[in-house]
């Protein structure tokens, strides 16, 4: 009788726990949102912060004009660009960059007579090769 009378208090206890256990919701919400309005373009990995000039190449530029970088890229799909990556955060550059919203100065435009890429990159945060 005591084994019998364990087992229902047991069974009983189960039973509660399956019923007050809350089931968790699981939601996924992925927002890119707009891109950042950086004056010459803003990295192609997180956070996306400004990029300061001489970053990008002049082919990332349509007129004047970022074409994109990270979940915001929108040039072709075999695109591959050069950047200058000693001017990347990650590279260890903590030199002057520009703040979200300032605008470029035409003085700071790079051509390519002035620009000095040492790595080629395809937009989605993907090295495509060495310096072109």
């Amino acid at each position: 009788m005591r084994v019998f009378t364990v087992l229902m208090l047991a069974v009983a206890a189960g039973i509660g726990f399956t019923t007050v256990t809350p089931r968790a919701q699981a939601q996924v919400n992925v927002s890119i949102g707009i891109a950042p309005e950086c004056p010459y373009g803003y990295y192609d990995t997180a956070p996306y912060g400004c990029a300061p000039t001489g970053y990008y190449g002049p082919e990332w530029f349509n007129g004047d004009g970022f074409i994109g970088a990270g979940p915001w890229f929108h040039g072709a799909e075999d695109f591959q660009g050069n950047v200058n990556n000693r001017l990347h955060p990650d590279n260890g550059y903590k030199g002057p960059a520009p703040a979200r919203g300032e605008k470029a100065e035409p003085a700071k435009k790079v051509d390519s007579a002035h620009f000095q890429g040492n790595e080629a990159r395809d937009g989605r945060g993907h090295v495509t090769g060495g310096k072109r």
